[in-house]
């Protein structure tokens, strides 16, 4: 076997076990957060289980849930909602069934649907873009250069801002091997929970993180060394979309359908309302987490987030590319990834044209 294809077993197989571990961690059910019962008739399932993550950028499912706009439009079917603190995790619930549906990153849909041979889920909406910063430790790094030998933090092996950071380290001239981090600069695989208190430890220079986590690290002192969005075209890519597993929107388009509609219903009204949107998704956070995030964190990590319905799905490419260049994965075939059926006819109704699913829709 090549040098080649050893990594990329060795990354394979690191990459099954950070899912495996990432079952044990971080998933927790929840109860809807808001005083809506299930009411009126039910559709094909009595319940339906969902998941995201208890950050920013899932602020679309956080409200969703807490406002209790999903569970109206899903009437007499009770909504079941479940937290994961990666992506991995998210999936592996995901193919077991443990889920249904989830809001998750494109990294981890793009590993689940090249590794079942395009048999896992399919996006079937966009939900937020943007809300992610490399921060850093001012006293360390003062430009990009600097960065070169200081340890820097992402959230898990293979996550969506894993390979952010391995393709922009990739773009400076420096070497990191991806599955153990080690080279030019020390990639430190570091759960969110975690980065606050490791930053002000001293055992990470910086960090590649989603909202609120790098606000969370501002405050403990560090500065933000580049916004993501600078990197890209007209400063949108995606970082949350909404999947479901081929199973379940086979068996229950109904459902997929009600929280499609509830999820693009629940962006409109943050983007309407985005005061009380963030004051939504901060009550939810402190249901979720025992506490909710002090006002300088939210306020100063709310404008970096974008929330849209569009799945940017250009950008989903894009990311695949960075991966492949990381050495994470084979050039993935990504046909068929998108079924923006129903996120489309939803638009329709709203006199909005259908989204553009970049050539990777479903023939």
């Amino acid at each position: 076997m090549s040098g080649a294809g050893r990594l990329r077993t060795v990354v394979a197989a690191l990459l099954a076990l950070a899912v495996v571990a990432g079952c044990g961690y971080g998933s927790e059910r929840v109860d809807t957060g808001a005083d809506v019962e299930p009411s009126g008739p039910k559709l094909s399932v009595d319940e339906v289980r969902v998941g995201h993550f208890p950050n920013l950028t899932h602020a679309t499912a956080l409200v969703g849930v807490h406002e209790g706009i999903l569970q109206r439009e899903l009437g007499g079917t009770r909504l079941s909602a479940t937290t994961f603190n990666a992506g991995p995790a998210a999936i592996e619930a995901l193919t077991s069934g443990s889920v249904d549906l989830a809001w998750i990153g494109p990294s981890p849909a793009i590993n689940s649907y090249t590794r079942s041979h395009g048999k896992s889920l399919r996006i079937v909406a966009g939900a937020t873009s943007g809300g992610v910063r490399f921060v850093v430790d001012p006293k360390k790094i003062e430009t990009a250069a600097d960065v070169k030998g200081k340890r820097i933090a992402s959230p898990q092996l293979g996550n969506t801002q894993d390979v952010a950071l391995l393709d922009w380290i990739a773009r400076q001239g420096w070497k990191v091997d991806p599955a153990s981090g080690r080279g030019d600069v020390s990639v430190v695989r570091t759960d969110n929970k975690l980065a606050p208190s490791a930053y002000k430890s001293g055992s990470i220079d910086g960090a590649w993180v989603p909202e609120p986590t790098a606000s969370l690290l501002v405050a403990e002192g560090a500065k933000v060394l580049l916004d993501e969005s600078s990197l890209w075209p007209d400063r949108k890519f995606v970082i949350t979309n909404l999947v479901v597993s081929q199973r379940f929107l086979t068996e229950h388009p109904d459902v997929v359908e009600a929280v499609v509609r509830g999820s693009v219903r629940t962006n409109a009204w943050i983007n309407a309302e985005p005061g009380r949107a963030k004051d939504s998704t901060n009550e939810a956070l402190k249901a979720l987490t025992g506490k909710a995030l002090p006002d300088e964190i939210i306020d100063g990590a709310w404008p970096s987030l974008t929330f849209t319905d569009d799945p940017l799905a250009g950008t989903l490419g894009t990311q695949a590319e960075h991966a492949v260049r990381a050495g994470l994965m084979e050039r993935p075939d990504l046909h068929g990834i998108y079924d923006l059926g129903t996120l489309d006819a939803i638009r329709a109704d709203e006199g909005r044209p259908p989204a553009d699913d970049a050539g990777l829709g479903v023939s």
